[in-house]
């Protein structure tokens, strides 16, 4: 089972384009404008402004989710997290915002409406957690 992570981004909300830079960030590692601007252009379909790149790589690391590196003149971005690392904090925090709701009787309905596929996962999760429970009650 995989740990919160300890960072986290300033702000999680991104915007679909910004999104999309992320994911190339990702999946390419540390990147440059150019390096983003040509997978994007790769479509044939789609235009967006070499200056826009730039915008959306500033805003994600004014966001907290990239940081950037100057080697020589070049400016190269990274990722402040792994895209697991980034699903296991955004899970948490849907988590932390259906439980605000607080009211046992609206879990339960909302339990009661999944399929038993959901259902599944959801008794897996139990499971874990009961595991988890116990393996540090031991340590105690």
């Amino acid at each position: 089972m995989a740990p919160l992570p300890e960072y986290r981004p300033k702000q999680l909300s991104l915007g679909p384009l910004e999104a999309e830079i992320l994911n190339i960030v990702w999946e390419l590692g540390s990147v440059t404008v150019k390096d983003v601007h040509d997978r994007i252009l790769a479509d044939p379909n789609r235009e967006l402004a070499y200056t826009s790149v730039t915008t959306v790589l500033r805003r994600l690391t004014d966001k907290g989710w990239l940081a950037c590196d100057k080697k020589g003149r070049a400016f190269y971005w990274r990722t402040m997290l792994t895209k697991q690392q980034a699903d296991i904090i955004r899970a948490h925090e849907q988590l932390q915002r259906f439980l605000a709701v607080g009211n046992p009787d609206v879990i339960a309905a909302f339990a009661d409406s999944l399929d038993e596929s959901a259902s599944d996962q959801i008794q897996a999760i139990a499971n874990r957690i009961q595991a988890a429970r116990q393996a540090r009650e031991e340590k105690q």
